[in-house]
């Protein structure tokens, strides 16, 4: 979307409740040229330094039919972060002997995966959560239909369609994966995936503003700037802060706030989650090109290249009106999250807030 799509919304200030006045307010002046310059209706942002210190900064308006300020540190559609949540839930059950990492899927959901160059039986737990399974992509074959969608009805999309390549031999972004991945849980812990999610999740690491919405529950729950879409480039915004999530599933259903994501992304990377063979899995990375230069993926999570040397690992994600990005920094110094309530059809835009996450976890 270009600044010319609508009335570039008025940036609002910055909400910083520890930040020092004399400190270069880089993130704002980020943030503020996401909105007046590429006409993105609000952007987001929470930096967590080291010392616990947070700062939260806004931009823009919530709500174009209003012009409401954007709340603070809003909850957003957070999309294939969700990845990084499923991905934890397995591998703590890799930790407690009840799922096999090197295990065919095969071995828990018997006479399931299969299809054209499809079969079960070869397709590991490592390589759903790797991204290594060669599964198509369902969304790929959505309809335009909006309707409630089950888990089955996502990977039977996906079975309709040829095999990507054989299981372990390339890399390929599939939601269909993280898919098989939530139904892989669900059989072994017999359990709802929301259920385990939050009690080995989000109540574990105190996510006061995270959860996993209900299929049908189209509702975002506590204060949020509205997400936005476009039929195609240079049409008009429309709002599509109402939806079924259910498309998305384990794949990326759920909802959060930057501050929450850097809580989350902390705490794993800090072992806190994982027991510490379980996070050396999770860090084993493949080259990932999908995500950006230098990048690189784990089981669930991503690693980047930063400019002032080293890596920070996150995930990010898109989904219909809202796009995120950020993660930890190796060393844990820094964490750091930016939302935006559009999905840019300008690629450049989504780059530059890839640099603003960058520059403040360099910074």
């Amino acid at each position: 979307m270009t600044a010319g799509a609508l009335a570039a919304p008025t940036a609002s200030a910055a909400t910083r409740p520890d930040s020092s006045p004399t400190r270069p307010d880089y993130v704002q002046r980020g943030l503020d040229g996401l909105v007046r310059a590429d006409g993105v209706p609000a952007a987001l942002a929470s930096v967590r330094e080291r010392a616990g210190h947070t700062r939260t900064y806004t931009a823009g308006v919530g709500d174009l039919a209003t012009g409401s300020k954007v709340p603070r540190d809003g909850q957003v559609r957070i999309g294939s972060n969700t990845k990084a949540f499923t991905a934890v839930v397995v591998l703590q059950l890799v930790g407690e002997g009840k799922i096999g990492l090197d295990t065919s899927i095969e071995t828990y959901l018997p006479d399931l995966v299969r299809g054209d160059g499809i079969d079960g039986n070869r397709i590991t737990v490592r390589h759903l959560l790797q991204h290594t399974s060669g599964l198509p992509n369902y969304v790929k074959y959505l309809s335009d239909d909006v309707r409630p969608y089950a888990p089955r009805d996502l990977l039977d999309i996906a079975l309709q369609h040829k095999a990507v390549f054989e299981p372990g031999k390339d890399w390929e972004y599939s939601n269909t994966n993280y898919v098989l991945a939530g139904m892989l849980i669900e059989k072994v812990t017999r359990h709802p995936l929301a259920e385990e999610l939050d009690r080995r999740v989000i109540e574990r690491v105190g996510l006061r503003h995270t959860y996993f919405p209900a299929p049908g529950d189209v509702k975002i729950r506590e204060p949020h700037p509205k997400g936005y879409y476009q039929e195609a480039p240079g049409s008009p915004l429309r709002d599509g802060t109402e939806l079924d999530p259910s498309w998305a599933w384990a794949a990326g259903q759920m909802i959060s706030t930057n501050s929450d994501l850097n809580r989350f992304y902390t705490a794993l990377l800090s072992g806190d989650l994982l027991p510490g063979a379980q996070l050396r899995q999770m860090r084993t990375t493949v080259p990932a090109e999908y995500f950006g230069p230098g990048a690189r993926y784990g089981l669930g999570i991503v690693s980047r290249p930063l400019s002032c040397g080293g890596r920070y690992w996150g995930h990010g994600g898109s989904t219909t009106g809202y796009e995120t990005r950020g993660g930890v920094r190796g060393d844990l110094r820094a964490a750091a999250n930016i939302a935006v309530t559009t999905q840019p059809s300008d690629k450049g835009v989504m780059e530059r807030v890839d640099g603003l996450v960058d520059a403040a976890l360099c910074r």
